[in-house]
C-alpha cells in the first residue's frame, strides 16, 4: 500500500508507506541513521537490518524517495500488548533537510500510529530539539520515564546506545533522551492528522478487498 505526500524541494519527494518493494534501502537506512548520530554526537538505539526489512514488509515503515533516490524514513513498533505505540528511526538525508521533510515523516508515521492503533499511547524518546518540536506540534507532552510502557523488550533496544549506561546508573528514571507521550484520551489529532489517517484507512480498505 502506497500513501503519498509531496514536498517540493529541489525535486518531488514521495512519502509513502513502505512494502516489500522498498526492501533494498534497508542498509541505506542504517548507514544514514549512524552516520547523522556520529555527526550529532548523539546516542542510537541500534536495529538490525532484518529488523528493519521486517517493519518494511510488515507496512510499518514509512520511506520518503525523491525519484528512487533515498531521503529520508521512519518507522512504528508497539509494546506493551499494544498499549502503546512508539516512531523511532526518524531520519532525513542531509541534502534534504531544511524543506520541512522530517515533520512530513513523523506526521505519517504518527498517523499510521493512529489509524492501526486508536486506543494506544503515542510515546517517543529523543534528545533532538527539532524532534522534540515536532512531536509537540503533534499533542505530545514531555512525561516521566514511568509514564511511558514497562515493556522490557522496548529498553532493551537502549542498549545499543552510547548513552544507556546512563539509564542504568539512574534505574530507568532519565536519561540524556526527553520522553514524551501522546494519550489519545486526553488529545485530540490536529486536522492534518484526521485527514491522513481517513485516507490510510481507505487505502488500507481497498486493499484489504482485493486481497
Amino acid at each position: 500500500m502506497e500513501t503519498e505526500q509531496k514536498i517540493g524541494v529541489d525535486v518531488d519527494i514521495t512519502i509513502n508507506i513502505a512494502n516489500d518493494e522498498h526492501v533494498g534501502y534497508v542498509q541505506t537506512i542504517l548507514d544514514t541513521i549512524e552516520a547523522a548520530a556520529k555527526v550529532r554526537g548523539t546516542g542510537i538505539a541500534k536495529r538490525s537490518p532484518e529488523y528493519v526489512e521486517l517493519k518494511i514488509k510488515e507496512g510499518k515503515a514509512i520511506i520518503a524517495l525523491a525519484g528512487k533516490e533515498f531521503a529520508g524514513f521512519c518507522y512504528i513498533e508497539t509494546w506493551g500488548n499494544k498499549q502503546f505505540v512508539a516512531n523511532s528511526g526518524l531520519i532525513v538525508v542531509d541534502k534534504f533537510r531544511g524543506h520541512g521533510l522530517a515533520k512530513k515523516i513523523k506526521q505519517m508515521a504518527f498517523a499510521l500510529c493512529r489509524a492501526r492503533y486508536p486506543e494506544a499511547k503515542v510515546f517517543g524518546l529523543t534528545s533532538g530539539a527539532a524532534v522534540m518540536k515536532i512531536n509537540t506540534e503533534l499533542g505530545y507532552v514531555p512525561v516521566t520515564f514511568a509514564q511511558l510502557t514497562d515493556d522490557e523488550a522496548f529498553w532493551r533496544g537502549c542498549q545499543g546506545c552510547k548513552n544507556h549506561d546512563v539509564l542504568e546508573r539512574t534505574d530507568r528514571k532519565y536519561c540524556i533522551c526527553t520522553a514524551m507521550l501522546y494519550d489519545p484520551a486526553t488529545h485530540k489529532d490536529k486536522p492534518v492528522i484526521k485527514d491522513l489517517v481517513k485516507q490510510i484507512r481507505k487505502e488500507e480498505k481497498i486493499n484489504n478487498k482485493q486481497k
